[in-house]
C-alpha cells in the first residue's frame, strides 16, 4: 500500500518557505483566510481542557491522574474560552514546540490560549490538526512567535493568521486523514510489538538477575533459611547484611536555577532524566566549580551506585546504575558508595534482582509524588556471597544477559525509528509530497475484500511470533 505512495504530476512554488513545492491544484492561504478566532467566555461550570504538546486537547483530569501536577486553574473561571468539537486551540507560549490541535471534545481552556475556528465548513479540522503538529509547522511557529527567551515565546494570534498555510481540496483533505489513521494503526500495532517484547525481556532479565543473586551459581549448594521471608533460602556460605551497613548513603540537591555562575561547568549533575543506561559518564546539565564552593552539593567519588528515590518513574521500575567518573546528583537520587563487604557492580546486580521488593516499599508522599523513603530500604537485609564469588557472578550476569540487552536496545531503536517514519509521513502527506488516491483506492478495495481494518487492541499482538521474528 505504501508503493502506491507517488509524487503528484505537477507542483508549484508555494512561496512559504516551511511548506515548499505544492501540488498545483491546491491552494496556499494565510489563516486569517482559513479561521476566524473565537472568543466565547461565561461557561464556568463547562469541563476543563488541556492543549498538550504530546497529544494535543485532552480533559484536564485524564492528564492529572497519575500525575504530580495540581489544577492550577482560577477557581473563577468565567474569563475561560469555550472550544466546540473542530475548533483548534494552542498554547501561545508553547505553540512552536507542538502544544497544538483539533479538539473532538467541548469544555473550556485557559484564557491565555487561543482558539480557532474554520470558516469554511467542508475544510476537514483533522487534516490542519495533523498539518499543525508536524515539525516544519513548529519552526514556523517560532518563526512568528515573540518574546525576550524562548520560555516567553508567545504566537500571538494576529500573527497565527499571518501565517500561510496549504489547503487541498476538502475531498483531498479527507483523503489524507483517512490514509494517515490507517498507516497509524499499522505502526501503533508495530509499537506496541516492540514493546511487548521489550517487557517481555526486562521479566527475563529479572528473573535471572533475581535467581543468580539470591542462589548463586551452583544449583547443588546446600542452602539455608536466611531469616527474611521475602528472600527465603539462601547459599549456606552467604552472609545476610542490612544495606545500611554494606554501603554509606549521600544525597544530592539542586543549586539555584538563577544563579548563572552555577551553571554550565564541567561536573556532571545527575538526575532521575540520565538514569536510562547503566554506567553513568556524562549528564544532561553540568554545574560549575563555583556550585561547589558556595552550596553544600556533594562530589560523588566512582565507582558509586546511583539510584532514583523520589519521582513518578518509581511508579514502574526502580532506576540503577553506577558511575565511571566523579558526579553529584540532585535532591531525587541517593549515591550509594560500598564498603569493603561488597562490590560497586555486585550492589547493582543485587539492587535489580531485588526491585520488586525496593517497589513495593515506595509511597505516595507530598503532590501524590512517589517516594521511597530512606529509613524503608535501608534495613533491608541482603544475601552477601564472598568477594570472589561477587565477581564470578557479576562477569556470569554481564555474558547471560548480553543477547537480551541487545535485543532490547534493537527494539527500543526500532521504536524510535517507527516514531521517526510516521512523523515524516504524516508530514510529507499533508504538504503535498506525496498523493494518496491511488493508496487509498487499494486500501478500499482491500477493506472491500476483508470488511475490516486491523484490529487495535494490545491482544492482536502475538509475543510468540514476535520472538521467533527476534530470533529469541
Amino acid at each position: 500500500m505504501i508503493n502506491c505512495l507517488k509524487p503528484f504530476l505537477q507542483y508549484k512554488h508555494s512561496g512559504v518557505p516551511w511548506v515548499g513545492d505544492v501540488p498545483r491544484h491546491w491552494q496556499v492561504l494565510p489563516n486569517r483566510a482559513l479561521f476566524s478566532e473565537v472568543k466565547d467566555r461565561n461557561h464556568p461550570d463547562e469541563e476543563m481542557l488541556s492543549v498538550t504538546i504530546a497529544n494535543g486537547i485532552v480533559r484536564q483530569k485524564t492528564l492529572l491522574e497519575g500525575s504530580s501536577k495540581k489544577d492550577s486553574s482560577n477557581l473563577n473561571k468565567s474569563a475561560y474560552k469555550l472550544v466546540q468539537p473542530g475548533d483548534i486551540a494552542y498554547n501561545k507560549m508553547r505553540a512552536w514546540q507542538g502544544a497544538i490541535g483539533v479538539s473532538a471534545l467541548r469544555g473550556i481552556i485557559s484564557p491565555a490560549y487561543v482558539v480557532m475556528r474554520l470558516r469554511n465548513s467542508d475544510d476537514l479540522p483533522t487534516y490542519f490538526h495533523h498539518l499543525y503538529r508536524t515539525p516544519q509547522f513548529a519552526k514556523e511557529a517560532e518563526r512568528w512567535s515573540y518574546g525576550i527567551t524562548s520560555d516567553m515565546w508567545s504566537l500571538r494570534p494576529e500573527h497565527f493568521k499571518m501565517i500561510y498555510t496549504p489547503k487541498p481540496p476538502p475531498a483531498e483533505q479527507a483523503a489524507i486523514v483517512c490514509f494517515i489513521d490507517h498507516s497509524s494503526a499499522k505502526i501503533e500495532r508495530a509499537i506496541r510489538a516492540k514493546k511487548k517484547l521489550i517487557a517481555f525481556l526486562d521479566e527475563q532479565k529479572q528473573s535471572i538477575t533475581h535467581r543468580t543473586v539470591t542462589r548463586g551459581l551452583d544449583p547443588n549448594v546446600p542452602i539455608r533459611p536466611s531469616g527474611t521471608p521475602w528472600l527465603g533460602n539462601i547459599p549456606q556460605h552467604w552472609e545476610t547484611r542490612k544495606i545500611k551497613f554494606l554501603v554509606s548513603i549521600t544525597g544530592g540537591m539542586t543549586p539555584n536555577k538563577s544563579v548563572e555562575r552555577f551553571w554550565g561547568g564541567s561536573m556532571p549533575w545527575v538526575t532521575p532524566k540520565d538514569m536510562k543506561v547503566r554506567r553513568i559518564t556524562h549528564s544532561r546539565d553540568h554545574i560549575t566549580e563555583s556550585a561547589l564552593r558556595s552550596t553544600p552539593i556533594a562530589i560523588i567519588q566512582p565507582p558509586a551506585v546511583l539510584i532514583v528515590v523520589r519521582g513518578m518513574i518509581l511508579a514502574r521500575k526502580f532506576p540503577v546504575a553506577i558511575t565511571s567518573v566523579p558526579v553529584t546528583v540532585n535532591q531525587d537520587m541517593k549515591a550509594l558508595i560500598p564498603r569493603s563487604a561488597i562490590s560497586a557492580d555486585y550492589m547493582v546486580s543485587l539492587l535489580i534482582g531485588i526491585q520488586r521488593e525496593l517497589l513495593r516499599l515506595v509511597e505516595i508522599a507530598g503532590h501524590g509524588t512517589c517516594c521511597l523513603r530512606t529509613d524503608s530500604w535501608e534495613n533491608l537485609a541482603l544475601p552477601i556471597p564472598p568477594a570472589s564469588e561477587q565477581e564470578h557472578i557479576t562477569v556470569f550476569l554481564q555474558q547471560e544477559l548480553e543477547t537480551i540487552n541487545l535485543a532490547a536496545a534493537r527494539a527500543e531503536r526500532e521504536i524510535r525509528l517507527l516514531h521517526e517514519y510516521r512523523t515524516r509521513l504524516v508530514a510529507d502527506l499533508v504538504t503535498g509530497k506525496l498523493d494518496v488516491r491511488a493508496a487509498l483506492t487499494q486500501l478500499r478495495d482491500q477493506a472491500e475484500l476483508k470488511r475490516h481494518f486491523l484490529p487495535d487492541t494490545e491482544s492482536d499482538v502475538n509475543l510468540e511470533a514476535v520472538l521467533e521474528e527476534e530470533n529469541l
